[in-house]
């Protein structure tokens, strides 16, 4: 009786599965390849290391949003959320500056991870607490986060200290052994984001809660400490790029972020995450990142499309890769 009703895993189940892992890298080699033939620039190293440095900030936020998401939340507040962690930071290292010097930008840094991880544990304890849906409590943050920032930037910008300048500029324009740093610090978090989620404990109870919250309830999970979870690493993953794009621009403003959400939760979905919960891809969220920030730059370096359209083409591709979920999910 035991034996006739044990599920059997066919070789086709598991060719499909190892196909469907792959189909992020797939397409972005296929990308790359037309990119190549659309424009030779394309294939300049300083293009490419352009490129790949310039998708470090949507992939670590879409580390985060990979939990967030394979556990059956959602948060719309990334985008707000990196410019009001920005402002802060800014806010710090400057107020720091004169008394500090250079050290400044590590106490900013700090506060940075310390603000990321608290707006995370704002929105899953609304979510959990509350019982209210994490699209709801997720876009009211967003304006929440929105309207701080342009409060503290008195609705134009806050700029880094002039001192502070030179020493930060490294983190974001250097290099070790020609790997931009941005680049480095987004594979340190890939990896950590990897282990957390594929060989923990709590990795498993996450998916198992995004599968089915209920049977997840009754195995034992604690339900509510997995999600709210869940929010904190993304808030820290917002605090890491915001780490890393301070040095880039040198300032924050009421559009930082704007539409990041969009980005992150495209790089995520085209990744393989599911969106209704119960899987999660943290590489393929990655090749997510980087599709989009090839087809961006293809589309600015050929003439395409305007750059005020990309936007657009972003909000095309979710949708397209939404529709492919379920038409694959269906067969």
């Amino acid at each position: 009786m035991t034996a006739a009703t044990e599920p059997v895993a066919t070789p086709d189940a598991g060719r499909r599965i190892r196909w469907a892992d792959l189909a992020p890298f797939i397409a972005l080699g296929v990308i790359v390849f037309l990119g190549i033939l659309i424009n030779s620039n394309f294939a300049s190293s300083a293009n490419i290391i352009n490129v790949i440095t310039r998708s470090a900030f949507i992939a670590i936020i879409a580390v985060g949003a990979t939990f967030v998401i394979a556990s059956g939340g959602l948060d719309l507040s990334v985008g707000s959320m990196m410019a009001f962690v920005t402002g802060l930071m800014i806010m710090t290292m400057n107020g720091l500056a004169p008394t500090y010097g250079n050290w400044a930008i590590v106490m900013g840094a700090g506060v940075a991870l310390v603000v990321g991880g608290l707006c995370g544990l704002f929105n899953g304890l609304i979510i959990t607490l509350g019982r209210i849906e994490p699209f709801i409590v997720t876009l009211g943050t967003m304006g929440i986060f929105r309207a701080f920032i342009t409060f503290m930037a008195d609705g134009g910008s806050l700029p880094i200290d002039r001192s502070l300048r030179e020493a930060y500029r490294p983190l974001y324009f250097g290099n070790f052994m020609g790997i931009p740093y941005p680049v480095l610090i987004t594979l340190g978090v890939v990896l950590l984001g990897a282990f957390l989620l594929y060989r923990t404990k709590y990795g498993r109870h996450l998916t198992s809660l995004g599968s089915n919250a209920e049977v997840a309830r009754f195995s034992g999970v604690n339900v509510s400490r997995v999600r709210t979870l869940a929010y904190v690493i993304q808030g820290l993953c917002v605090a890491v790029a915001a780490i890393c794009y301070v040095p880039r621009l040198g300032a924050a403003t009421p559009t930082t972020g704007q539409l990041w959400e969009l980005q992150v939760i495209t790089a995520v979905v085209i990744g393989g995450t599911l969106l209704r919960g119960g899987r999660g891809r943290i590489w393929g969220s990655v090749a997510g990142a980087l599709i989009l920030e090839v087809i961006a730059n293809v589309m600015v370096l050929s003439d395409m499309v305007s750059e005020y359209l990309v936007a657009a083409v972003q909000g095309a591709i979710i949708i397209i890769a939404m529709l492919a979920h379920r038409f694959t999910s269906s067969r």
